[in-house]
Formats: structure tokens, sequence, C-alpha cells
């Protein structure tokens, strides 16, 4: 079988963002509708979520009508190829809708059901974090560099990140992330899918979320992988599923995790 073009399809990535972000910006700090979407925490989505995710779908379906879609949005489009695109077109609507520019657009392809192409972009900040097969990499207002995580860190000298303490729900996974909250040198919250991002380039050690969905975490295992890191569902699960993700800069330090979490 032909090998896929891994940097042409990354490329077609980069256009939807672009595509994606025209479509979300003018709802941005505009004090926008908000509605809420069904379940047991507070999950709003707004006119530029379903606005983003219709102009990445367009051109998908203009361009590889074979391939698959999953979006948060607007579900699952069954392809006719190894192919399925993975969208969450506002990863953060919290932050979205609260005005802070912490939100993203995640957009990730799964080949044969493995994540091998992913990419956050956040257009306020001018920030773009992609990864593939052959690397990952950050773009930043016309300057484009490889990243890599940080090796060498313990856990009592490492910097964790993750969305909020209060989504750790049940209390088994609220006292398995205090235990390591507990251990690490500094916690931060807000981040989003910023934190996996910032993993990646190098700047903090450990990013982990809980009960994520398969939208909000295969578009960024490229970006970790691709830079070097590592990542496990800490029940044992598939990560291209979602659930209790947590990513590290090196085998050593998830390792260490990993045991405190098992503990």
């Amino acid at each position: 079988m032909t090998t896929p073009d891994w940097a042409e399809l990354t490329r077609f990535a980069m256009a939807l963002a672009g595509a994606s972000a025209e479509a979300i910006l003018p709802y941005f700090r505009q004090n926008t509708a908000i509605d809420v979407k069904d379940g047991p925490v507070w999950d709003p989505v707004t006119e530029g979520d379903r606005a983003g995710e219709r102009a990445i779908r367009r051109l998908i379906e203009q361009h590889y009508p074979e391939h698959g879609i999953h979006g948060e949005e607007y579900g699952i489009t069954e392809g006719r190829s190894p192919f399925t695109w993975v969208l969450d077109p506002v990863d953060g609507t919290r932050s979205f809708v609260c005005g802070m520019p912490t939100w993203a657009t995640l957009i990730g392809l799964s080949y044969e059901g493995r994540p091998v192409i992913g990419l956050m972009n956040q257009p306020v900040v001018g920030d773009m974090f992609y990864g593939n097969p052959q690397g990952a990499w950050h773009s930043y207002r016309g300057t484009t560099s490889a990243i890599f995580t940080r090796k060498g860190v313990p856990l009592d000298r490492a910097t964790l990140g993750t969305t909020a303490p209060e989504l750790y729900r049940s209390a088994g996974d609220q006292s398995r992330f205090q235990a390591l909250r507990a251990r690490a040198q500094l916690t931060r919250y807000g981040g989003d899918a910023y934190f996996f991002c910032m993993l990646a380039a190098g700047h903090i050690d450990i990013a982990m979320d809980c009960g994520l969905q398969p939208y909000d975490i295969t578009p960024l295992l490229p970006i970790v992988t691709g830079a070097g890191g590592v990542a496990a569902e800490w029940t044992g699960g598939d990560l291209a599923r979602g659930g209790n993700v947590i990513t590290a800069g090196s085998q050593a330090l998830l390792d260490e995790a990993l045991a405190i979490i098992a503990a």
C-alpha cells in the first residue's frame, strides 16, 4: 500500500484551521448567545463552535469526500476510507465565553483508527502547534520551529497542567489527581488544550485531563508524541477513545506519575 502523503495532509489541516478561524473569530468577545448541552456539568456551546465545525466539514467534503468525520458539534459522518478527521472547533468554550484567548481549534486525522496528524490553532494569539509521523512544530506569526519535550525532570521538580480540579468528578479520580498534584513542584489550571502543547514545546512536564472525548485528545496526541512525549489512559483504555489521559515529557516521568495513580 502506498504511504499516505503526511506533508500534504498536514498542509490541508492548516488550511482547515484558517477556514475555521475566519468562521469563529466574529463571535469571540461579542457576548454571543450560549446554549448548554445536556450532561452532569455546565457545558456551553455557541454559534462560534458550530460555525467553525461547519467551515471545516465543508472543506473536507469538497477535497476528501471519502474521508470520515467525527466532530463535537455535528457528530459522526462515516467515511469510505481508512481516514477520519476528528474535530473540536472550539476546545475550551468556557474560556471562549469568558473572552479569554486560551481556547483552541483542534483538528486531528486518524488512519486505520490511529491518530497520525494533529493540529491546535489559537488564532487570537497566533499560535499553531502541529504534529505528524515526522515530528512536531510550533508556528507563531510567520516563524516555524521544531519542538521537543524536556527530559530528565523527576516528579518532584515537574510542572503539571490540567483544566480544572473539579472535573475529576469521582472520589477515586479526585484522590488520584490530588496525590499526583501533591508530588509535583507546580500545578497550573485553566489551560485546556494549551497545556498539552506547552508540554510538547518543553515548557511543562505533565499535561492531563479526566473524562476526555475522542475529539478532545486525538488531535493533541500526534503533537505530544511527535515532540518526543508519551501518553497513557490511566485506566488502561484506548487513548484514541479519550478517557482519563495523562501525557509526560519522558517515559521515566510518566512511569513515576502512573505509579502514584496506581497506588
